[in-house]
């Protein structure tokens, strides 16, 4: 077990020696590459050069925290106009329930004022109905005073009448309810 043990970790270290000159190789390579192509400047250029390569950073950055200003003001520019939208629809709603609210009004003082010609007229209907019933009245005393027994038939024959009369009266009276 040892053996398989040492043997496993020979390997992992021949393999990591292998990826080592691997690299080593590869970086003499880029060293090679880089000399043959790199461009050698003075340090002005190479500070222009920087400092151009900075501001490029620096408005690529802001570009992109334009985008999201953008979008932003984007978004509360919709959701003012749904608020305007919304209030426009309150105040036509509000309007709407003033007007129903006057408009029921009205149709309140009117009936009212319907009402009040109603009792006026019932007033005057009972005034007139009390005034014919004590007509009656009176016309009954005098035909008992003036008539006698003989006249009884006749007596009772008018007081039929005007007792008719009287009960049309009073049911044109109830039939204005």
């Amino acid at each position: 077990m040892e053996e398989k043990g040492k043997a496993s970790s020979e390997e992992r270290w021949k393999g990591a020696i292998s990826n080592l000159t691997e690299m080593a190789s590869n970086v003499d390579s880029l060293q090679k590459l880089l000399l043959k192509k790199a461009v050698f400047v003075d340090e002005e250029t190479f500070l222009k050069a920087s400092l151009s390569s900075e501001q490029a950073r620096t408005i690529k950055v802001l570009e992109q925290r334009v985008e999201t200003l953008e979008k932003e003001l984007d978004a509360a520019i919709s959701a003012a106009a749904r608020a305007r939208a919304e209030k426009r629809q309150a105040e036509a709603a509000q309007k709407a329930t003033e007007l129903h609210a006057h408009e029921i009004t009205r149709e309140l003082e009117n009936t009212t004022k319907v009402f009040e010609l109603h009792m006026e007229e019932l007033r005057a209907k009972q005034e007139e109905i009390s005034k014919r019933d004590n007509d009656i009245k009176l016309l009954e005393a005098i035909i008992q005073t003036l008539g006698g027994k003989e006249s009884q038939n006749e007596i009772s024959l008018i007081l039929i009448l005007l007792y008719r009369l009287l009960f049309y009266f009073i049911t044109f009276y109830y039939s204005l309810f």
